[in-house]
């Protein structure tokens, strides 16, 4: 479900997608999932990385954010919990989604998750898709936000303000 006033964004430089990141990350808790969407350098890890580290350095932290694609799931400690990063573009079939342990996962970790549609009926209905496109201006990067409900639309009103 779209959120009728939760308009598409667009985000005139990574640096601009990394600060909305950053923006949101403090805004999210145990058992929040985003749905990250777009193609290959859509901005997807770009993204994931810059709240995985604003959340890190919420707590003190610093550390390197690698993309999951070869490990398939990566997971931080924050000081408050876990958060998952995951990247599901080479797994067939959703039944290897819960090999990896991430259905657990949405239940009580932050969970940011690379191509969603993997995940099949496993798909969390509280999760906040985004999806990323480029745009013919380089750099550029507008964001689609499908939120489930004016929680994650408030939250995201937030960020992007």
């Amino acid at each position: 479900m779209t959120v009728p006033d939760l308009p598409d964004h667009p985000f005139s430089s990574a640096e601009a997608t990394a600060r909305f990141a950053a923006a949101l990350a403090p805004l999210l808790g145990p058992g929040d999932v985003i749905l990250l969407e777009g193609g290959i350098g859509a901005g997807k890890t770009h993204f994931a990385r810059a709240l995985i580290q604003a959340r890190l350095a919420l707590a003190g932290g610093v550390e390197d954010v690698p993309s999951p694609t070869f490990t398939l799931v990566q997971t931080y400690q924050d000081g408050q919990g876990e958060i998952w990063h995951a990247d599901l573009y080479r797994l067939t079939h959703p039944d290897e989604v819960d090999e990896l342990g991430l259905i657990d996962a949405f239940e009580d970790a932050i969970c940011l998750v690379e191509w969603p549609d993997r995940l099949g009926s496993l798909t969390p209905q509280t999760a906040l898709h985004i999806a990323f496109s480029t745009t013919e201006t380089e750099g550029e990067r507008v964001a689609r936000f499908d939120a489930p409900n004016s929680n994650w639309a408030a939250r995201v009103k937030q960020a992007l303000s």
